[in-house]
């Protein structure tokens, strides 16, 4: 393969490098005894040169999946960008949570942890006050259990700004699609934030569960990804259910370039109508 030719980004002012796409935390990963196909999975990203590894502590046995990998491989564990999720809000919760986590990758840190799918300002209130899952995260990164802190969300963008702008964050998770530019909000507010506190971005959604590509209307996985590049995130991750998907995955990472003006356009008309309806992940309209 060729890893070399892997395009990398800074991981906002953390000092550490990934490369621009990464394995995300669905697909086959989120299932529950596919131990074959899911070991197929991460060892072709691995053969690609990916660096940058997604799952989380509530997404089935991908924690168990990739464990049963680095437990016999600890020079690749030591190469590569290990990322999970806590979604627990108070402090024990989360504590719980690191440390299952850490038994189930089988590893001694994790590169990055992240507060999981904060919502409402109820969440922002309860993580981050007395007792919260916040004090945990910060504990263990005093601790050298994890490297960064990070935080996800994909319901309301001006909720996860204030958590951008407002906790001690490394990086931000968030929907980078055509939808995305339709409504604005996430890639309007958070991701500028983001980016001006200097804060690392991962794009997630990028395909929508799959929902966006239609090779009918020419929007294809390949154009998707090309969209998602095309803005100043640090990684793409797409979840993937075979090593096929890695490669188209890993081909964009060397290869594509933003979207033209004419292919933009093409790729937003069909979405213009029911741009509300397909952000399915932002709730419930």
């Amino acid at each position: 393969m060729e890893q070399d030719s892997m395009l990398k980004n800074d991981f906002g002012k953390t000092g550490r490098i990934v490369t621009r796409v990464g394995l995300g935390g669905e697909g086959v990963l989120r299932t529950t005894g596919k131990t074959d196909a899911a070991e197929a999975v991460i060892r072709a990203a691995v053969a690609e040169g990916i660096t940058y590894y997604d799952c989380a502590r509530v997404y089935s046995d991908s924690e168990l999946y990739y464990g049963g990998i680095w437990q016999k491989e600890p020079e690749t564990r030591a190469s590569i960008f290990q990322a999970t999720k806590s979604a627990s809000r108070d402090k024990k919760g989360a504590q719980r949570d690191l440390a299952d986590s850490l038994k189930r990758l089988q590893v001694e840190y994790l590169d990055l942890w992240q507060i999981h799918d904060v919502r409402t300002t109820g969440d922002l209130s309860e993580i981050s006050g007395p007792g919260g899952a916040l004090e945990a995260f910060k504990e263990a990164k005093a601790e050298g259990k994890i490297r960064h802190i990070g935080v996800t969300g994909h319901h309301d963008p001006d909720i996860l700004t204030q958590a951008v702008l407002e906790w001690p964050v490394d990086s931000v998770m968030l929907p980078v699609n055509p939808v995305e530019e339709l409504l604005g909000g996430f890639l309007t507010k958070t991701l500028p934030a983001a980016v001006e506190k200097g804060v690392a971005v991962i794009g997630m959604k990028i395909f929508g569960a799959g929902n966006y590509i239609a090779p009918h209307l020419g929007i294809t996985p390949e154009i998707l990804l090309r969209f998602a590049l095309g803005k100043p995130i640090s990684v793409a991750i797409v979840g993937c259910s075979s090593p096929a998907e890695v490669k188209t995955l890993a081909s964009a990472g060397r290869t594509a370039e933003p979207l033209g003006q004419d292919e933009l356009k093409a790729l937003l008309a069909p979405m213009k109508l029911n741009a509300r309806q397909l952000a399915y992940y932002r709730g419930v309209i």
